[in-house]
């Protein structure tokens, strides 16, 4: 008995050493974590990090870090304001499941120690600076299902070991510097998929075509779903020669005059526009059915239009696809004279003639100097166009969004301001017309600039002529407000969301579609809201705003008060003139206007 109990003894003991061994090596791992994440609160800068409480043991109570059984297997800090680069001890923190620090300023190379992070299954590093070759190591990462590179300065080529990451369900290399052509990538879970506005060139491969167009657009690229490889139309930044506007910008009246023309196998090529007579460009139309005209003039001109413009001079331009949006395919047209216009090609529009003049008609009587004016529209059966003057600064997204880079132009605050006044006053003058008008479609991509910054909004008068159309939305979910479907049924309070989410997109320069605030499930109004509840909301705001003057208390109530006109709820919502007036109180509170 003697025996048996002094084995009994020993082994209480030996469990008892045990219990101590793996309790102490708990403690270890969970204390390099938290010495890993001490080092990037020295690297990184920041006053977020300052609130972390370093004296306390764990680092699970830190915001933005999340532990399970006493690790580290989640930290997301987004949009910080961060720089300096990543600090190697980040690669201690081996039980990392997800990491975020998207949109900060990191720069340099990715540490090759976050190789070591076997577990990862996230890595969100978009809207950074790092710069340098994609790492090799990360090649090694088995268990990564979603990888976010895009808004770097990567460079170099696309390596075909991407389809070792078996798991990989999201790739994005959207917006770097990237060259060479794309691998075949077999990846059975992949479904997002981004290189555009790149360096690339070649075809796309088979695996990778049934991804939308946007995947690959700013690159020198062909293939489905982009043009065929042997189009004539392929060309740097989708230039397009004065014969390739016909088929893509003009009509497809023309491209069937084209394929009269066109010789059998072993023939000649497609006459260009110079080539076709206009007694046969008026004849296709005649017959496809256009506006009244006379003679070659086959296109309707504005009341208030000052070009001397006709069909044939569309024919003979040249072109550059600008974007694709809801509302149809927007091109910049080249004139022979030296002008350059905006043609707007609206194939998704099922009209008859009668409601495209009721529609053109009703554009026309909505003047306000903040709304872009139309100059010209063509129909046909087949095609439906509008011609706008041309704005040179471009798009407000352009400027938020477009180059990151260290000749970035930014936009000071009174700019800011002086851009949401002029949208805003244009989006009411519309909303005054009558009770059921309204936008449909507010975004920072449809207010466009002139070379002083003043605002023209786009695309109105559109929305409700649009027909249902499941193969395209309206407009970009992260603008829409809650209570709209994807019906061309719209109202002037969810114009006022609209505002309120552009007016968040100038305040923190994050735009509103990107994946990032969907990684969460959260749209933009939501994640502001909650950065409020955590107390970092300065944070989160452009610091190119904070750059000019005392600008941060003004921020903080203009941010209170898009909450109201993104409520979730429309009749909190304001209407649009009382958005003006409250704008105007805290902008212009010393008498002075800014226009």
């Amino acid at each position: 008995m003697k025996s048996q109990s002094r084995i009994l003894s020993l082994l209480h003991f030996l469990s008892i050493i045990f219990f101590l061994d793996s309790s102490s090596i708990v403690h270890s791992d969970l204390a390099l974590d938290r010495t890993a994440l001490l080092a990037l609160r020295a690297t990184a800068g920041g006053p977020f990090l300052l609130r972390w409480n370093i004296s306390d043991e764990t680092p699970c109570n830190w915001t933005g870090v999340t532990c399970q059984s006493n690790r580290v297997v989640e930290l997301r800090l987004p949009g910080m304001s961060f720089s300096g680069k990543l600090p190697i001890a980040l690669g201690n923190i081996t039980e990392l499941r997800t990491l975020s620090l998207r949109f900060n300023a990191f720069s340099g190379p990715i540490p090759a120690e976050i190789g070591n992070l076997a577990s990862l299954r996230n890595l969100y590093l978009q809207g950074n600076l790092f710069s340098g070759g994609i790492p090799e190591f990360l090649f090694n990462l088995q268990n990564l299902v979603r990888l976010n590179l895009g808004n770097n300065n990567f460079i170099g080529v696309i390596s075909p070991n991407f389809n070792k990451l078996k798991r990989l369900a999201t790739l994005c290399l959207d917006r770097n510097q990237l060259n060479g052509s794309i691998p075949d990538l077999n990846l059975g879970f992949l479904h997002q998929f981004n290189v555009s506005f790149n360096k690339l060139t070649g075809s796309i491969p088979k695996t990778l075509s049934s991804n939308p167009v946007n995947s690959f657009e700013g690159n020198s690229l062909c293939g489905k779903p982009l043009l065929l490889c042997n189009s004539s139309s392929i060309g740097d930044n989708h230039k397009l020669s004065s014969g390739a506007i016909i088929g893509i910008m003009i009509s497809c009246f023309i491209g069937c005059l084209c394929q009269k023309k066109r010789i059998k196998q072993g023939g000649v090529k497609v006459k260009d526009a110079s080539e076709i007579s206009m007694a046969d460009v008026d004849s296709a139309a005649a017959t496809a059915g256009s506006f009244r005209g006379t003679g070659r003039n086959r296109l309707r001109m504005a009341r208030n239009s000052v070009l001397d413009l006709n069909l044939e001079d569309l024919l003979s331009a040249s072109a550059e696809l600008i974007s694709k949006g809801g509302f149809g395919t927007t091109y910049k047209a080249f004139l022979e004279e030296g002008m350059t216009i905006v043609v707007k090609r609206m194939r998704d529009f099922d009209l008859s003639e009668k409601e495209f003049e009721e529609m053109v008609e009703g554009i026309e009587k909505i003047n306000h100097e903040n709304l872009l004016p139309l100059r010209a529209s063509f129909y046909s059966k087949d095609e439906k166009l509008l011609v706008h003057d041309y704005m040179p600064m471009g798009s407000l997204s352009a400027l938020l969004h477009g180059n990151r880079g260290p000749n970035r132009t930014p936009l000071n605050w009174d700019t800011r301001i002086s851009i949401a006044l002029g949208a805003a006053r244009a989006i009411a003058h519309l909303h005054s017309q009558s009770p059921s008008t309204s936008h449909g479609s507010i975004k920072s991509s449809n207010v466009l600039l002139t070379s002083t910054f003043e605002a023209r909004v786009s695309d109105y008068g559109l929305a409700q002529f649009a027909r249902p159309n499941p193969t395209f939305n309206r407009v970009v979910d992260g603008y829409l407000a809650p209570e709209v479907t994807c019906t061309p049924e719209v109202s002037q309070k969810a114009d006022v969301y609209s505002y309120g989410v552009l007016f968040l997109e100038l305040l923190t320069e994050k735009d509103p579609d990107e994946t990032y605030l969907k990684d969460e499930g959260l749209d933009l109004p939501r994640w502001m809201l909650s950065a409020v509840n955590d107390e970092w909301t300065s944070e989160v705001f452009d610091v190119e705003n904070l750059r000019y003057g005392n600008v941060e208390e003004v921020m903080l109530q203009l941010l209170e008060l898009t909450f109201t006109w993104a409520d979730k709820n429309p009749d909190n919502r304001p209407s649009m003139a009382e958005v003006i007036t409250q704008i105007e109180m805290l902008c212009c509170s010393d008498g002075s206007r800014i226009h």
